[in-house]
């Protein structure tokens, strides 16, 4: 406790008054000195009596505590922090500055880590939240621990000059250099078949060109070589509905710091946006209409719709004038525009002239090249004029036995049928019969239906590039009228074309990955009863193999910890899948380098300094006290300023100018004035 005392002014009328009368009577002198008027000295001095008195002046003797200045210290523990020794050399300077504040009882410490696991290095953000109930008067200075990477330092630099001095020590080598790819562009959404404009960016600081590698949802990848520094432009096809994950990767530079950013990836919405539906119908049948009208329901769908009602060999006697006045496009259908379809269904289709065997050989290619292709087998199916005896039974799953089985029966689902995406759904539903069904030996794919003897109804297949759906029966419309009850006709339908559209929800091999918050998640659909070993692969090129837990038929999962951002990496069983922990172009990955020049404008507008320590054991500043107008940073030391605040305990208060003295002072002066005017 020290005793200081000082003079106080209160004035009587407050400080703006008193001004304003100041003012009025500085105004009148000046006329009167200049209208020649007598014992201007005397009346002046009148006037300064009533101005002190009406300041009310005082002494005041106080007891006053001392109180500590606050300095602030801030250490970066982003995760650009874990590269080379830049950890070891803040744990360093910790130590190190936290044991000479807290060895200076003026100083009181305020020290704050960074959340590590948040994007991007926010230190002043951190710095003003830590200060903000401090005093201005208190503050000693900041201390910021760092890389230099720091993401949120402000254009307007003066609100932080209270803050000051602001020293920045950098952590790691400022000579490492780092490769990295960004992708400048990434479209949320585009059309299925169409190219989306992606743009990528590789920074290497040694190297002029780079290999570029890109995949689309885990398909076979695709190599371009990129100028380095610059955008490049990167269409993507957008291959299927829904998410379409694009990962682009390049390889190791000849400098690096870490692999996690050499690999990004990003999520694009794939929205179809018309179906285009080729359906062949043979000779009228009863579901010829149930066909068309669930097709034609559908907004989003084009439908093309061809009836064969006679061969051309069958005589006709129509008159000229009642026939069309153009032949059916047949070449143009199957020859020319056959890949504009995104499906083709056959229902009940009679081998005839009308399609030849070149046609057909077309749209055996077509599948195997991406296309899709539904068979609802009628009659004609076992018959010479089948479909599998055509150029097309290369790419079905079934072949006929050339019997035709008639009776009542109920459909029912295989076992890879209650496993199966198509078709899982609809177990434990209760079924209408059916009567007649083609007798068939599947030769590849998965039965999903079956007949109550375990005949095959519904195959589906995947050939080359493109997908198969067999259903051995044109009976299904029995469902659509609501015969013995009905069944899922439309819902059966919709999956199973959705299926043969390639749609990513209803693939039944499929591997998901999803990262939630610090956990990565795995899924894996499969029709085996055992799932294959899992490994997941971090931003960082290590790999962890958690175990699958069977959470339902044909579906597994499993967990595990995470504590950083970037593109992670699972395989299982010939799939893979990635995802994204935090967004496309993590900040932290951004810029790697150890550098002084984003936080050196801040050091020059506060007072600071930079200083770069590149090891452990290399040299830290000292911490001096230093005045209020001082300089505060050296070559090897920095300052932290001595704000002399203190805490008033106790006053005494002894007026200087009582109103009774000041009254007799103006009196006697006022006199004096009158005596000397009188002269």
């Amino acid at each position: 406790m020290t005793e200081a005392g000082r003079i106080s002014f209160d004035p009587l009328l407050g400080w703006p008054i008193l001004w304003a009368l100041l003012a009025v009577v500085a105004i009148t002198f000046i006329a009167y000195i200049r209208w020649r008027g007598a014992a201007w000295l005397t009346r002046l001095a009148a006037f300064a009596v009533l101005a002190a008195a009406l300041a009310n002046p005082a002494y005041v003797r106080e007891e006053r505590e001392p109180l500590p200045s606050v300095a602030a210290l801030i250490i970066d523990r982003s995760e650009s922090m874990s590269f080379g020794e830049r950890t070891a050399i803040a744990d360093r300077a910790m130590e190190a500055f936290r044991d000479a504040i807290d060895a200076d009882a003026s100083l009181d410490l305020r020290l704050l880590e960074s959340d590590p696991d948040a994007d991007g290095t926010d230190l002043i953000a951190a710095l003003e939240g830590l200060m903000a109930d401090v005093p201005r008067d208190r503050i000693a200075g900041s201390i910021l621990v760092t890389d230099g990477q720091v993401h949120d330092v402000p254009e307007d630099l003066s609100p932080l000059a209270a803050l000051g001095p602001v020293h920045a020590v950098i952590t790691g080598d400022p000579d490492s250099g780092d490769r990295r790819i960004t992708l400048v562009q990434s479209p949320d959404f585009g059309i299925v078949g169409e190219e989306a404009p992606f743009i990528v960016r590789v920074d290497d600081p040694s190297a002029d060109t780079a290999t570029v590698t890109v995949s689309v949802n885990g398909g076979l990848p695709q190599r371009i070589t990129v100028e380095t520094g610059e955008d490049t432009p990167l269409p993507i096809e957008i291959e299927r509905r829904g998410d379409n994950i694009v990962v682009v990767e390049t390889p190791p530079g000849d400098q690096e710091l870490t692999l996690a950013n050499n690999r990004t990836a990003a999520t694009l919405s794939g929205v179809r946006d018309r179906l285009r539906v080729l359906l062949i119908t043979g000779k009228p049948n009863a579901a010829g209409r149930v066909w068309r009208d669930l097709l034609k329901s559908d907004p989003s769908v084009d439908l093309v719709h061809f009836t064969i009602l006679r061969p051309p060999f069958k005589q006709d006697i129509t008159p000229l004038e009642e026939m069309a006045l153009i032949a059916f496009p047949t070449d143009e259908l199957f020859e020319d525009k056959l890949d504009e379809f995104d499906l083709i269904i056959f229902d009940q289709y009679e081998r005839r002239t009308v399609i030849t065997m070149s046609y057909l050989a077309n749209m055996a290619r077509y599948v195997a090249d991406g296309g899709a292709l539904l068979i609802a087998a009628g009659e004609d199916f076992a018959g010479p004029a089948s479909l599998a005896n055509t150029p097309l039974a290369a790419v079905l799953p079934a072949l006929p036995t050339n019997t035709i089985e008639v009776g009542d029966f109920t459909p029912e689902l295989s076992d890879t049928g209650r496993r199966h995406t198509v078709t899982q759904a609809l177990d434990g539903r209760s079924w209408g019969g059916w009567v007649r069904y083609i007798g068939a030996t599947a030769e590849a794919g998965d039965v999903l239906m079956t007949a109550e003897n375990g005949d095959p109804l519904l195959v589906v297949d995947r050939v080359g590039e493109g997908r198969v759906a067999q259903l051995l029966s044109g009976q299904i419309w029995l469902w659509a009228r609501g015969h013995d009850g009905g069944g899922p006709f439309a819902e059966l339908i919709r999956r199973m074309v959705h299926w043969l559209m390639k749609e990513p929800e209803l693939e039944e091999r499929q591997l998901r990955l999803e990262a939630q918050g610090d956990t990565v998640r795995a899924t894996l659909r499969t029709l085996s009863d055992n799932a294959p070993p899992l490994t997941i692969e971090t931003p960082d090129g290590n790999t962890m193999e958690p175990a699958w837990q069977e959470v339902g038929p044909g579906e597994f999962a499993a967990e595990a910890p995470i504590d950083r951002l970037g593109l992670f990496r699972a395989r299982s069983g010939g799939l893979e899948a990635v995802t994204l922990n935090g967004p496309v172009n993590p900040k932290e990955y951004a810029a790697l380098e150890a550098t002084p020049d984003v936080l050196t404008p801040l050091a020059e507008r506060t007072g600071g300094g930079i200083y770069e320590v590149d090891t452990p054991s290399a040299g830290l500043p000292d911490i001096r006290r230093v005045s209020r107008s001082a300089d505060a940073e050296g070559a090897s030391w920095l300052g932290l300023r001595e704000r002399g605040a203190y805490a008033v305990r106790s006053s005494t208060s002894l007026p200087l100018l009582p109103g009774i003295l000041a009254m007799a002072l103006i009196i006697c002066l006022l006199m004096l004035a009158w005596r000397r005017e009188g002269r």
